[in-house]
């Protein structure tokens, strides 16, 4: 049985955030970094939206500068998942996925959450090359050209709404008759004269040469009016949800409906003392890095003090 003062599950900006800080804090953190080394934020390309890089940076070699950074300061950084997890007392227990056991004083979650997508082969193929499921990282590059969004809830709206201001036409892809968002959502996306909402449409596929120019759509699908369309397209962003990674912590960790860890007001603490969460297993609204690096420094932080006071 090892144990460990600190265990941080999960890397990205949040974990490796928090593994620099408990570093620096002498904690001796112990990271794994899960299925995702990095986190979500390398499905993207360049990363202009994170301070300190005014020409963006590749999002590959931000998470390599960060995991080396909390290396530098002392946090032991292991590949690998954590498979089982017992929260039920402190110190707490926990296994990876080769049968070692661990007892931590602490624990961190950072394993964050991920975009759904709708399992087309050309979401893969298109990765990084016009598919994205982040309009506020991903926007930018789409400047005066046309994109498409997917999805009809308040997320898709937001969503559309942020590139009208950047695209020059954006059409929302929406599988149902209606948007199923709030009123005041639904009437600022009708409204908007760059937006074209299809409804009653499905996308089959996505086409191109060197990254994304069209989508193949069928309206009606599987009705006697079925019809099948492209829309030429530079830009396909999902925004059909987000589901958090916190399987291993359920009937442990409180939650909320959709799966996401509820955290105390202004606070990482979750429901049980010596547990915290940071990054998007914890944010459902921002799902942002760099507000993804904050809370995993402000968990470090929480973590330190409540060391202290034992």
């Amino acid at each position: 049985m090892e144990k460990v003062k600190t265990l941080i599950i999960g890397s990205g900006p949040a974990g490796y955030t928090a593994a620099i800080y408990a570093g620096r804090a002498n904690l001796q953190p112990v990271l794994y970094s899960g299925l995702q080394p990095g986190g979500q934020l390398t499905t993207t390309t360049i990363v202009e939206n994170f301070p300190g890089f005014h020409e963006g940076i590749d999002a590959n070699q931000l998470m390599t500068e960060m995991r080396q950074q909390a290396e530098v300061y002392g946090a032991d950084l292991r590949d690998g998942s954590i498979v089982k997890a017992d929260l039920s007392s402190r110190p707490f227990h926990l296994e990876d996925e080769r049968g070692n056991q661990i007892e931590a004083e602490t624990v961190i979650i950072a394993t964050g959450a991920s975009a759904k997508y709708l399992g087309l082969p050309d979401e893969e193929k298109y990765r990084g090359q016009g598919v994205s499921a982040c309009a506020t990282c991903d926007g930018f590059f789409y400047r005066k050209r046309v994109v498409a969004v997917v999805g009809g809830g308040d997320t898709a709206c937001e969503e559309a709404m942020y590139l009208s201001g950047l695209a020059k036409k954006v059409y929302m892809i929406v599988r149902k008759p209606y948007l199923r968002a709030a009123e005041i959502m639904r009437k600022r996306v009708t409204e908007k004269d760059n937006i074209e909402i299809l409804y009653n449409t499905n996308t089959v596929g996505l086409f191109g040469e060197n990254g994304v120019e069209g989508a193949h759509l069928v309206r009606f699908k599987g009705e006697e009016n079925e019809e099948n369309f492209d829309v030429a397209i530079d830009g396909f962003f999902l925004a059909i949800g987000h589901t958090p990674n916190t399987d291993l912590f359920k009937g442990q960790v409180e939650m909320d409906d959709h799966g996401f860890i509820i955290t105390k007001p202004k606070s990482t603490a979750t429901n049980i003392e010596g547990v915290f969460a940071a990054g998007d297993v914890a944010d459902p609204t921002y799902r942002q890095g760099v507000v993804a690096a904050g809370t995993g420094a402000m968990a470090a932080i929480e973590v330190d003090r409540f060391l202290q006071k034992l």
